[in-house]
């Protein structure tokens, strides 16, 4: 088990760019797969980003990037040209697996909030 904290968020205007940054504890931080997931008011958790075993970024969000420096224990989030509808509370999870869904991951941070003003 871990411990995970969020950071980065902020209001930003639309096309604007932000970077968010995941902080993992312990030296064990690098054997885990870290993900990158959203929720806003009245809407289920979603899946934003993921690093594979391999390092290798998942394209499942155009506009978004994840990296992660194992030395630094941190996972970052690189998102670009963002939109009203991006607006939400981001959260980074571990897991010992490979997945996307959330009820995978057994490791949360408190996440931080992203508002993208119109």
């Amino acid at each position: 088990q871990i411990q995970l904290v969020e950071s980065g968020g902020g209001v930003v205007q639309a096309g604007g760019s932000l970077r968010l940054s995941c902080t993992g504890s312990g030296r064990a931080f690098s054997t885990y797969t870290v993900a990158w997931f959203r929720q806003s008011p009245g809407k289920e958790r979603e899946f934003v980003a993921v690093l594979r075993w391999s390092g290798v970024a998942d394209p499942a969000r155009g506009r978004f990037f994840i990296a992660r420096d194992n030395a630094k224990n941190a996972v970052y989030l690189q998102m670009s040209n963002l939109q009203p509808e991006d607006t939400a509370i981001y959260y980074c999870a571990a897991q010992k697996g490979v997945g996307v869904r959330p009820e995978k991951y057994t490791d949360w941070g408190r996440g931080t909030q992203v508002t993208v003003s119109s």
